[in-house]
């Protein structure tokens, strides 16, 4: 993945910009994330979805602990050049819950979404 001459720069604010991941098929939202520049490098050498996480303060790829990678088609940038999104390949399910999408309750609790894998079986 490379940019041209007239891509925007992203705006990153303290240093991350937030990313959505969206399923480069169904256009489902899978998941909210933060990235560094170094995040979107990695993610644009690799072809893999990589973010930062603020609660570990460190860069992840997503699924390598899981095996649920993230396969990278296209980077978008907003208008503002200040949220980026990610269309995606996703393997497996999106949410550390087992879920598919992170988003897979209404505001109101209900339950909508599909869980693809028990997280028991995949994080220690």
């Amino acid at each position: 993945m490379s940019l041209d001459s007239d891509a925007p720069e992203i705006a990153f604010e303290d240093g991350l910009v937030p990313v959505i991941a969206q399923d480069a098929e169904t256009d489902e939202v899978l998941m909210f994330a933060y990235a560094t520049r170094e995040a979107i490098e990695a993610t644009r050498e690799s072809g893999r979805a990589h973010y930062y996480s603020r609660s570990r303060d460190e860069l992840w790829e997503k699924g390598a602990t899981s095996g649920h990678v993230q396969h990278v088609r296209e980077i978008r940038v907003d208008c503002d050049a200040d949220a980026v999104l990610y269309r995606v390949d996703q393997e497996g399910g999106a949410c550390h819950t087992g879920h598919r999408s992170c988003f897979y309750r209404t505001v109101d609790g209900e339950h909508v979404g599909e869980r693809v894998f028990d997280p028991d079986d995949v994080y220690e």
